[in-house]
């Protein structure tokens, strides 16, 4: 069996960009990443901007999934928390190039929710994430 969790995109289904419909995931370990935000190393948020926060919000997504014992492809559920979803959709394009730069190509379930505000009041988005590990 492979270890890579399988992507189900029905033909059914409108075609989905930066995302997959369904993920069928087997292994041995479930790994629960918490929310991440653009936090840095001391504590602060970091990044004036929406694309920046998103970078290092998945950079500390992926840094706890790595210490974990897994890598991006792991990756069967990604929920994204954003201040602003306009904004969000603005940057679509962008984040998309972020996402594979840091994550490659193999999308994980996703969800994208409006929220108010996030923990710190500086955070525009958050990212939390279920892996699967064989």
């Amino acid at each position: 069996m492979s270890r890579e969790p399988n992507r189900v995109n029905p033909p059914e289904l409108s075609p989905p960009t930066g995302f997959s419909h369904a993920v069928v995931a087997s292994g041995r370990r479930l790994v629960l990443l918490a929310g991440q935000t653009a936090l840095d190393t001391d504590g602060k948020i970091v990044g004036e901007d929406l694309p920046a926060q998103f970078t290092r919000a998945l950079t500390n997504l992926l840094t706890a999934l790595r210490h974990a014992g897994g890598a991006p492809s792991d990756l069967a559920r990604v929920t994204v928390y954003a201040t602003d979803v306009a904004d969000y959709r603005a940057h679509a394009r962008e984040l998309g190039a972020i996402w594979q730069r840091l994550a490659g190509r193999d999308y994980p379930a996703m969800a994208v929710i409006g929220v108010t505000r996030l923990w710190d009041e500086e955070a525009l988005v958050e990212l939390d994430g279920t892996a699967v590990l064989p």
